[in-house]
């Protein structure tokens, strides 16, 4: 490979990874072409996307991020292949999840592939203990879905009460209209 095909893979790869708001680094070594194969389909489906990456390359392109990325540096050891979600943080975390239980591996077997390391809106985690907290990771949209939900709440709590209390003093208003009706 020539130094420009070099330099243009470190470019395509700063690309995805500063145009997607999360990626995930793992370890698919020792798995068969059958399961990479699985693995592949179930993240396209998902709208996931997943490719395999020499490390050096992966190192570069995180320096174009524009921050300190060096605590990933511990997960580029050995195979390393990238997963990349534009919709949340934890979409890629979630299929790795799923990947594990359609597998059935056994208690002392470690699922492959392996979680390294996860990028997800500027925060590092590191190691595959990380997977569950990075399933539970509310993406953007439903952050902001919650904050206006939360920034309703109290407005419509104040119009429920103004149109509660006027359908009663309209009430009252009637009812003594009619008793003045009734003792006039």
């Amino acid at each position: 490979m020539t130094r420009e095909e070099k330099q243009t893979l470190v470019d395509e790869l700063s690309g995805k990874m500063q145009s997607h708001n999360s990626f995930y680094i793992v370890d698919a070594s020792v798995m068969s072409v059958a399961k990479i194969n699985d693995f592949r389909r179930l993240a396209f489906n998902r709208g996931l996307e997943y490719k395999v990456y020499k490390n050096t390359f992966i190192r570069k392109a995180l320096d174009t991020l524009g921050h300190d990325t060096s605590e990933m540096d511990a997960a580029l050891k050995g195979q390393s292949g990238v997963l990349f979600s534009t919709e949340s943080g934890s979409a890629p975390a979630k299929m790795l999840r799923d990947f594990y239980k359609s597998q059935a591996y056994g208690r002392n077997v470690t699922p492959k592939p392996v979680l390294k390391g996860a990028y997800v809106d500027a925060s590092i985690y590191i190691g595959s203990d990380q997977l569950e907290g990075l399933t539970t990771l509310k993406g953007k949209q439903e952050l902001l879905g919650e904050l206006i939900g939360l920034l309703q709440s109290p407005a419509k709590n104040v119009i429920s009460a103004l149109q509660s209390g006027g359908n009663k003093l309209a009430g009252i208003l009637k009812t003594l209209s009619e008793k003045e009706e009734v003792a006039g």
